[in-house]
């Protein structure tokens, strides 16, 4: 399972209980999303839910000033778990700069800011230092840290790094990555019924939010209903990423040469919406513990959906861009130097005890290793094997 998932889902009445501050926060939060529904005649879609849940200004679980990542806060991802993760990362893309003879990065979602920390301390080790480091970070709560984090780490190559409040202007030539971005990106969820498939909408009850179900609510949703829910059983309740498409055609806009590297769990369509997932992939991570129902503590708790990565790779295509390669974290991370990694540990065994425990986590299949997917699309690299691909690259199960 992966970081955000390294406890099992946990039964809510066994979550630990919030502070007074933290209930009063979540309150406001309450009367927010109280406050639109009426505004829409009662309810809500799901996406529209999740946007104020996570991203409400002031408010949302990333807007607000609360603990996310790490042992502090709700979960921890791969660049926190070992700085490997990000040499990793960096080794693929200096192919890229080095191809292109030139280029920026752009990190969007940065987190505590040690991806960017790592990624830059290893590239300077290769003497192949971009000449732009953007973060693409709308949370001014996190721009603080990442900025903490790289004077902390990386005191020399801080002054490198610009924060962006929106995608850079076209045209942009260079590598953007992107690690568990698209599964913090509103979903709606929809359940498949007798007479067809109902969209799910969240209002308000006198014991708090519940779900409702209503009529599709817009053309563009209908259409990816059509194509996916065709053959679903009655009951079959999911999920569909139209905010995830939107931010890669947007990328795609403005994309002129170079790579978009994305890092996240997930699944090909055939997976994602395979019969026996009939319950969905929304997921909830509150103090390390894991559990499904995304209505309960509003700013408070993390809400995430697993990728579908055949829809990642069709919008791609839509927009102009190739697909370059799809596999596995644990074969992008043994691809891109891992495994000379390994081969380098040092000789103190309490050091080697837990860079051992570190790449195990990352790679093994029940940890990280196989649920987290990466997929390189982009423009302008025909002909270019990409390293992080080259070990095994599933395209063929897209």
């Amino acid at each position: 399972m992966h970081a955000r998932m390294r406890h099992a889902a946990t039964a809510l009445n066994s979550l630990p209980v919030p502070d007074p501050v933290a209930i009063a926060h979540s309150k406001r939060l309450v009367a927010r999303l109280q406050q639109e529904m009426d505004e829409c005649g009662g309810a809500i879609t799901f996406a529209r839910f999740m946007e104020l849940a996570l991203y409400a200004p002031g408010l949302g679980y990333y807007s607000a000033g609360s603990r996310k990542f790490g042992a502090e806060g709700d979960f921890v991802t791969a660049p926190e778990i070992s700085a490997l993760f990000s040499r990793c990362v960096a080794n693929q893309i200096q192919q890229v700069l080095g191809t292109l003879e030139g280029g920026a990065i752009l990190e969007v979602g940065a987190g505590s800011g040690v991806m960017a920390a790592d990624i830059l301390a290893e590239l300077e080790r290769l003497e192949s230092l971009p000449e732009h480091y953007f973060i693409l970070e709308l949370s001014g709560d996190l721009r603080e840290r990442q900025q903490a984090t790289l004077q902390d780490k990386v005191p020399q190559l801080a002054g490198r790094v610009q924060w962006l409040d929106s995608l850079p202007q076209a045209p942009f030539s260079g590598v953007v990555v992107a690690n568990e971005l698209l599964d913090a990106l509103p979903v709606h969820r929809f359940q498949v019924g007798g007479g067809g498939v109902d969209e799910l909408y969240v209002t308000c009850g006198k014991d708090g939010f519940r779900w409702e179900r209503g009529l599709i609510s817009s053309e563009p949703l209908a259409e990816r209903l059509e194509r996916n829910a065709v053959q679903l059983p009655v009951g079959y309740r999911s999920e569909i990423g139209l905010a995830a498409e939107r931010w890669l055609r947007s990328v795609g806009a403005i994309l002129e040469r170079g790579l978009v590297l994305l890092i996240d769990y997930g699944f090909p369509a055939h997976e994602y919406y395979h019969p026996q997932r009939d319950g969905g992939t929304v997921m909830c991570h509150y103090r390390h513990r894991a559990h499904p129902d995304p209505l309960i503590l509003p700013g408070l708790q993390d809400i995430t959906a697993h990728v579908n990565f055949t829809a990642v790779a069709e919008t791609a295509v839509d927009v102009g861009m190739e697909i370059y390669g799809y596999t596995t974290q644990a074969y992008f991370l043994l691809a891109n130097g891992l495994e000379q990694a390994m081969r380098d540990l040092p000789d103190d065994p309490l050091a080697l005890l837990e860079l051992s425990r570190q790449i195990k986590i990352l790679t093994l299949p029940e940890e990280m290793g196989e649920l987290f997917k990466v997929i390189g699309v982009g423009k302008g690299l025909a002909g270019v094997p990409l390293n992080g691909f080259m070990l095994r690259d599933l395209r063929g199960k897209l």
